[in-house]
């Protein structure tokens, strides 16, 4: 027979139920503060104790309550506050099991897609969808069978704070660790972002893919990876030839090569208006723009790429990447690709004579020998009749260097 003690205490718990079937929206709010500020922190088998072991009809209330009213946000801030107090509990597998099985998951997801929303809900919806996340692969199959990395992705790419978009990252992240039946699915959604017109998504989905590339890249991260070299933020440029750089080790190699090649002596055609131009930032500015940023960008990239190893400069050779970097160096439109290419064609003609043979005739003795003296401030010294004749160059070394 229960003791005096648990009696009171089942009472108790009655009548807090019973005081949230009948309470307002204030009644609520008030007693879902009083729930954080006594419960926070605490274990299952403390919650079962403070709610005489029927914790979880309390639970069950507070998730129907959920469902019946995220989409006007009433009160979803401590709504989601107070599921997470249940869900982080430890030994809280009960309760994560009977939130799960009322659609608990499927609610969260919808909150990421939900305009009208705050941001500070979005955050806390990731945060309850990271513990599940969390919990081990089943969790993870269950958020991405639910279309959760289409509504994660897009959550990302929408968002206006960076702690929403730092929280997508994060569980895009988790989602792609432990879970090899969504591996792929998770990779595809992160080269699908790249082309979303937020910098810092786009930075964030860089670092992302630095850290959980697939045994197989795919190929069509080649085409929206080349074009973020074409950002005015050099944070999202950094990061992009972070991951070129390592992405020389996979099967995508050559098209990335050859990319960065053709970007050095860009045309119209190579000139599309991808969705990255989007940015509002970027609309103010020229079309040509994108293309000059590419090019100097494409530039610095071959000389990173070419000073790894003399294997990568010459398979760079075999592509005329020679005859590119001297037209890039007499693009007067845009300096930095000038500064940026010269830089990169001084290893080449440091490295290998026959380039530095072939370079010379290009420009001429006078022009190079100032080449040779300070290749990063040529452009500077650099007229009009000498830049015609670097862009107009036929240097054509098109197999590789032997030793």
């Amino acid at each position: 027979m229960s003791s005096s003690k648990e009696q009171a205490s089942i009472s108790q718990v009655m009548c807090f139920l019973h005081e949230w079937d009948q309470g307002s929206k204030t009644v609520r709010s008030r007693m879902l503060n009083d729930f954080l500020a006594k419960n926070t922190g605490k274990t299952c088998p403390e919650l079962e104790l403070e709610f005489a072991q029927v914790a979880s009809l309390f639970l069950a209330r507070l998730t129907a309550w959920i469902r019946l009213t995220y989409m006007f946000g009433t009160c979803l801030d401590i709504q989601l506050r107070a599921v997470g107090v249940f869900l982080s509990a430890n030994s809280s597998h009960q309760y994560m099991i009977e939130f799960l099985e009322v659609g608990g998951v499927l609610t969260l997801l919808e909150i990421l897609g939900q305009d009208k929303l705050k941001e500070g809900d979005k955050t806390e919806a990731l945060r309850l969808l990271q513990i599940i996340a969390n919990a081990g692969q089943k969790y993870k199959e269950l958020i991405c069978e639910s279309y959760g990395v289409k509504a994660v992705a897009e959550c990302l790419a929408k968002s206006e704070t960076e702690g929403t978009q730092e929280s997508a990252a994060v569980l895009l992240e988790s989602l792609a660790y432990g879970n090899p039946k969504y591996q792929n699915q998770v990779y595809k959604g992160l080269i699908a972002l790249l082309t979303c017109t937020s910098p810092r998504a786009q930075q964030l989905v860089l670092q992302i893919l630095r850290i959980v590339q697939v045994q197989r890249s795919h190929h069509s991260i080649v085409e929206p990876l080349l074009n973020l070299l074409r950002s005015l933020h050099l944070e999202v440029q950094y990061e992009a030839i972070e991951l070129i750089t390592e992405l020389m080790q996979s099967e995508v190699r050559l098209a990335l090569l050859r990319g960065l090649v053709a970007f050095l002596k860009p045309t119209k055609e190579r000139n599309p208006k991808h969705k990255i131009l989007e940015d509002p930032e970027v609309a103010k500015m020229t079309d040509s723009l994108p293309v000059l940023l590419q090019q100097a960008a494409s530039a610095k990239t071959i000389r990173i790429l070419a000073q790894t190893s003399e294997e990568m400069s010459k398979e760079l050779l075999s592509l005329r990447v020679i005859h590119h970097l001297l037209y890039a160096m007499g693009n007067q439109e845009h300096a930095d690709s000038q500064r940026q290419a010269s830089l990169a064609l001084e290893h080449f003609v440091r490295m290998y004579p026959v380039v530095e043979e072939h370079v010379c005739r290009a420009m001429g003795t006078r022009l190079f020998q100032s080449f040779m003296h300070n290749a990063d401030v040529l452009h500077l010294n650099m007229d009009d009749i000498q830049a015609d004749i670097l862009r107009s160059n036929k240097v054509n070394i098109s197999c590789a260097c032997k030793a």
